[in-house]
């Protein structure tokens, strides 16, 4: 079994004087695909937060086996440790080859990535390689954030939302694409809420309740468990 990348226990987080993580644990694997599940509000977007460092963080968080709650985002990222947060915070005035640019590890060491990967795996991304980012589709950003992260050449990769509002041929296609980062030993934790792309695509899937996680198992097992899809994940 390959070893523990990523583990949080006992996580709390607050906004203001509100409670949002209620002791929330779990793992990632080296390697592993694993989704965070559950309606919205749960505290999921929050906990990709907290452990990034983008919101304080109350428990601990083990990342290759070294404690990085409440370090700078930055430095987490340094660490190994990518973001995609759900806003697409890509640079509009800038063409998608210096958007990719801007994510490229900084040193001498090549990683695991490089742009003509990125062409590669989305030829639509290479037609407008000279194109402001601020024009493309909304699935064209999705990839294009993605992508910007992977040059940085994480170890772990949370991924917020990536098919929000993306057409059906677009949402299949970041799954292949996800799958694929795995295969090359990127772990993924990726929080998602169209629970379609989830079961076909992770190793395992937590689901997240009222600032908890409620249920942990496979996608096999969680097909089988209709009161907990019922409870905590059917609208």
């Amino acid at each position: 079994m390959s070893a523990q990348l990523l583990e949080v226990e006992d996580l709390h987080a607050y906004y203001g004087k509100s409670h949002i993580l209620h002791g929330v644990s779990f793992h990632v694997r080296e390697g592993e695909i694993v989704s965070l599940l559950g309606r919205n509000g749960v505290g999921r977007s929050t906990t990709i937060k907290a452990i990034m460092g983008n919101v304080p963080p109350r428990g601990s968080i083990r990342f290759k086996g070294e404690e990085i709650a409440g370090i700078k985002p930055h430095q987490t990222a340094r660490k190994g440790l990518g973001f995609v947060p759900e806003t697409r915070d890509i640079f509009p005035g800038l063409t998608v080859r210096q958007n990719l640019q801007l994510g490229e590890k900084s040193g001498k060491a090549a990683g695991r990535w490089t742009m003509n990967d990125m062409f590669r795996m989305f030829p639509q991304l290479e037609d407008r390689a000279d194109t402001p980012g601020g024009v493309l589709s909304g699935g064209e950003q999705q990839m294009l954030t993605v992508c910007r992260t992977l040059m940085g050449d994480p170890d772990l990769i949370m991924i917020d939302e990536p098919t929000e509002g993306l057409s059906p041929k677009m949402v299949e296609h970041i799954g292949e694409f996800l799958v694929e980062i795995a295969g090359r030993g990127v772990a993924i934790l990726l929080v998602e809420q169209k629970l379609t792309i989830a079961l076909k695509i992770s190793k395992r899937l937590y689901v997240m309740g009222h600032g908890r996680i409620v249920y942990e198992g496979t996608p096999a097992e969680l097909e089988q468990a209709s009161a907990v899809r019922k409870e905590w994940l059917e609208v």
